[in-house]
């Protein structure tokens, strides 16, 4: 459980209300059901209208990382190549062919196979390389619909302020209705700007934190791929590879 989101968000909302409290306002005047389904429907339905429906619904399942973080086990992982390069040494490059099964991520086992069958180096690093970028174009696009909504929320937040007070001007004869009403219309806004100012847009940037170490993750496997296939001692790439840990 990734402890930082959860004390940003509680931080954000308690501020928010707690400013509200503070200036004498009711936090039950924050509650407007109406304005929600305004700002969260338009929302949802801009985002829809704009991605693909499996990119959505990845986006969706990636929002879980701001919560339970994905396992980016690079230090692991640099022992597993450094087991191979040594292993390669001693009893060339087929004594790895035994271990493909057992590997858990299809990507290790496609850069594995590839290196038991003896291709160029140089063959292995485009092949892997052109998967790394179709995977990592496809995450970006997938957290994308968070900075989308975080665009787009604001915006439908001052459509709803604007429903608000035209049903606050068609009752001008009442005058009593007219601050109540005007307070109701503008809720929407605080809902657009704080969804996505405390929601959408910080999910975006951690979604792309994650995604840019696990694509770290792949290019170090590709690297250290790279230097088995070329011969290097296993103490070259492990400096190599080392960078980036740091």
């Amino acid at each position: 459980m990734d402890k930082i989101s959860i004390s940003g968000l509680v931080l954000g909302l308690v501020a928010i209300v707690g400013g509200q409290i503070l200036e004498g306002g009711h936090v039950g005047s924050l509650v407007q059901p109406t304005a929600l389904l305004i700002v969260l429907g338009g929302t949802v339905g801009a985002v829809l209208l704009q991605s693909p429906y499996h990119i959505f619904r990845q986006g969706l399942q990636m929002a879980k990382w701001v919560w339970i973080p994905p396992v980016v086990a690079q230090k692991a992982q640099l022992d597993q190549i450094l087991k191979w390069s040594q292993l390669s040494r001693r009893e060339g490059l087929l004594a790895l062919e035994n271990l493909i099964p057992a590997l858990k991520d299809p990507f290790a086992r496609k850069g594995l196979q590839l290196l038991v069958d003896g291709a160029d180096p140089e063959r292995i690093r485009e092949l892997l390389e052109v998967e790394i970028d179709a995977y990592e174009e496809e995450l970006r696009q997938s957290a994308k619909i968070w900075e989308s909504a975080g665009g787009y929320s604001p915006t439908i937040g001052i459509l709803g302020a604007v429903m608000g007070l035209i049903h606050v001007m068609e009752n001008l004869s009442d005058p009593t209705k007219l601050g109540p009403g005007i307070a109701v219309a503008f809720v929407a806004t605080i809902y657009g700007v704080g969804l996505a100012n405390l929601i959408y847009l910080p999910i975006a940037g951690k979604l792309k934190y994650y995604i840019s170490r696990m694509v770290a993750s792949r290019e170090m496997l590709v690297d250290g791929l790279v230097g088995i296939a070329v011969g290097d001692n296993p103490r070259i790439i492990e400096v190599r590879l080392n960078g980036y840990l740091r």
